[in-house]
């Protein structure tokens, strides 16, 4: 009985939050925003990928960030420094940002700059890989970072953030010759869950792989229909 009642419990929570979420997407989608939602386990490198981003493409596309922390704002700080809005929500105990959070985020956007002067969104989560990938905030894709310090059966230990993937950054591509790690056993592991996520292989320090990242950035930016006559 007490299985079955919370079954229904977390059942109803995240269709809750799923209800929130197309609501999010459909302002998106209202002003031609891209929302693309980062997600990892603390360390993986997601704050720093978001400065390189900022600073590669803050003069092709117009960016904005919605930052979530459980208690600072350290990172949404250091975002800040590339002149692009950061909006910052402390999530308190809650180990990841919910589809009502982000609409907090998206209200403060709206009252502070005209939306649709904006191209992408990003949407930084709580450093998690269990509960992130359940609830979605109204992205548009999830971008999954892995670091290679944490090894190969990462993804096997956690299949449901990799399973929802539509990119996975494998990052700290630099730490690699220190490492015994096996880059194509970890790549395996994760195509046996999702064969058809995109991967790239990268590393912020050295710079390897991020034009890469930055054209599927590119790729994913709604395109405005223009109208003849």
């Amino acid at each position: 009985m007490h299985q079955t009642f919370d079954a229904a419990l977390e059942m109803n929570l995240l269709h809750a939050n799923q209800t929130g979420a197309d609501h999010n997407r459909e302002h998106f989608d209202e002003w031609g925003i891209t929302c693309l939602n980062l997600m990892s386990s603390p360390g993986a490198g997601k704050t720093v990928l978001l400065e390189k981003t900022l600073e590669a493409l803050q003069h092709q596309i117009k960016m904005a960030v919605i930052e979530g922390d459980m208690t600072t704002e350290l990172d949404a700080d250091h975002l800040r420094q590339y002149g692009v809005p950061v909006i910052a929500i402390n999530t308190g105990r809650s180990c990841h940002l919910d589809s009502r959070m982000v609409a907090g985020g998206i209200h403060q956007l709206k009252e502070n700059y005209d939306p649709k002067q904006f191209d992408l969104v990003f949407v930084e989560n709580v450093g998690n890989l269990v509960c992130p990938a359940e609830f979605e905030v109204g992205e548009h894709a999830k971008v999954a970072l892995l670091s290679i310090t944490e090894g190969e059966d990462k993804p096997l230990k956690y299949p449901i953030m990799f399973q929802e993937a539509d990119c996975l950054l494998v990052t700290k591509l630099d730490l690699a010759p220190y490492l015994e790690i096996d880059l194509k056993k970890l790549e395996n592991n994760v195509r046996s869950m999702n064969p058809s996520v995109k991967i790239i292989f990268l590393s912020a320090k050295t710079g390897e792989g991020l034009n890469d990242w930055f054209g599927w950035v590119k790729s994913q930016i709604k395109m405005p229909v223009c109208l003849n006559g």
